[in-house]
């Protein structure tokens, strides 16, 4: 099975909601020209890194962005993985993505495990406890943000629930631009699955932004990828490269995990 993937790879404006949806807004209707299956969005997409400010920017139970997504997935008749969002719970705020399926109907949600402390995640997020498994058209997901990438066990834990493509959305600073191209490609290699991962662009009070999102093989080839600046980044993956992939070296066969 094929998909066509547009990313949106946002330059994010810091701590102002309202710019951020309508740069949303204008990429969505760009990329629908090119009639996408999956349009990707960065993570915390709506406010950025605002963390002092986020309080009062949170979005209560992620209300607005959920309908948002779900009014833009019926509209494009596309699926959408929404980046992620400071979402306002109970617990706290959650950076959490929402995934809608093109009929609008809400297909996985996932908070981000991982806190980054070196940008003081942990201070003002509190951290998921659940996996990011989600079906599109029958076949299997997962949703990553960020820093997850950075705990292969984490992802592993994902590729063994026979997950075909994984979505990465980030804010991953330039300075490290080359460790997250090796852990993106190293995570597709390990697991014989697609990673989509969607960067933001530019820059904040703190930090400037590495962008270059890509799309990456089963075998660890680069299919396509972005630039620095904001653009819309498209692919298209084939599945049926992901059982080829896992027959040809069968690694989760030979795994050895009583050892480990």
């Amino acid at each position: 099975m094929k998909f066509k993937i547009a990313c949106l790879q946002m330059d994010i404006a810091f701590g102002n909601p309202v710019k951020n949806y309508e740069t949303a807004i204008s990429l969505m209707k760009k990329s629908s020209t090119e009639n996408p299956d999956i349009i990707v969005l960065p993570e915390l997409w709506t406010t950025g890194y605002d963390l002092v400010n986020l309080e009062g920017q949170a979005d209560e139970e992620a209300r607005e962005a959920a309908a948002f997504l779900k009014d833009s997935a019926a509209k494009y008749q596309a699926h959408i993985v929404g980046g992620s969002v400071a979402n306002k719970t109970e617990k706290g705020i959650e950076n959490t993505m929402l995934v809608f399926n093109k009929s609008g109907e809400l297909s996985g949600e996932y908070s981000k495990l991982h806190l980054f402390q070196l940008m003081d995640e942990h201070l003002y997020l509190a951290a998921g406890k659940q996996k990011g498994l989600f079906s599109l058209d029958s076949r299997k997901f997962a949703g990553l943000i960020c820093y997850d990438i950075r705990f292969p066990e984490w992802v592993r834990a994902h590729a063994l629930e026979e997950v075909e493509a994984m979505f990465v959305v980030a804010e991953w600073p330039i300075q490290r631009l080359e460790h997250w191209r090796a852990l993106l490609i190293a995570r597709a290699i390990e697991n014989q699955c697609y990673i989509i991962a969607c960067n933001r662009s530019g820059s904040d009070p703190n930090n400037k932004f590495a962008g270059h999102s890509m799309v990456i093989g089963p075998w660890g080839d680069i299919i396509a990828e972005a630039g620095e600046e904001q653009e819309i980044l498209t692919a298209e993956i084939d599945l049926d490269q992901v059982i080829d992939a896992r027959s040809r070296i069968p690694i989760f066969a030979d795994r050895r995990p009583e050892l480990y």
